[in-house]
């Protein structure tokens, strides 16, 4: 089993993008991968929202939605904290305005009725405490009743530590991207992260640190 911590999955990522694996590739690898995770463990979901954050984590799961969309799936994207930031995510975002994809905002999330709840929200980035927004964001996510599955970390946790903060979602699933985190091997953060299942988002061996 590799364990990493953010800092060496950071640097993991930098060197598979000097060898030839964009970030925009593994982005959408990671989506993807998700996508079929979630189809094997929710075979019959019809309608699955996707609450996204404004980082890279949001853009994994805009891949979700768009693949979603596609399969004829009802999808409801919620920005929990705005529109994203950064580029990659800013490019899959755009991709899901063709397609028949309802966006709402934290406001709203409330009204939302999804057999299945992807938590795109924060991933590794989180530290501290929840913000109001995604504390709204979390507070849904916790409340639903739908299934839900995590983008790397559940939202709340911090990824080097498995320490949660107040109101942090628990997931029936995580996925974790190319390598475990230290979260998803923390006793005290299983009963956040359910089921962890390990994803390939396409990174060469030789971009791993070996013991």
């Amino acid at each position: 089993m590799r364990v990493v911590t953010v800092a060496q999955m950071k640097q993991i990522e930098k060197l598979a993008d000097a060898n030839g694996v964009s970030y925009y590739q593994m982005m959408e690898n990671a989506g993807t991968a998700a996508y079929h995770i979630l189809r094997q463990r929710v075979p019959h979901a019809k309608h699955i929202a996707v609450v996204a954050g404004k980082g890279n984590n949001g853009g994994d799961g805009f891949v979700m939605a768009r693949l979603a969309a596609q399969d004829g799936l009802s999808v409801t994207v919620v920005l929990a904290e705005g529109e994203p930031v950064t580029r990659d995510a800013k490019t899959n975002y755009a991709l899901l305005h063709a397609l028949p994809v309802t966006i709402q905002t934290a406001d709203t999330v409330r009204s939302i009725h999804a057999d299945v709840v992807v938590d795109a929200l924060y991933g590794t980035g989180f530290h501290g405490s929840l913000r109001q927004s995604g504390q709204k964001a979390c507070d849904f996510m916790r409340t639903s009743g739908a299934y839900v599955l995590a983008l790397d970390v559940p939202s709340g946790l911090q990824a080097d530590t498995g320490i949660a903060a107040d109101g942090a979602v628990k997931a029936q699933c995580t996925v974790a991207f190319d390598s475990y985190k230290q979260v998803h091997i923390a006793p005290a953060a299983a009963a956040f992260c359910g089921t962890v299942v390990l994803a390939d988002i396409g990174v060469p061996d030789d971009c791993h640190p070996h013991a």
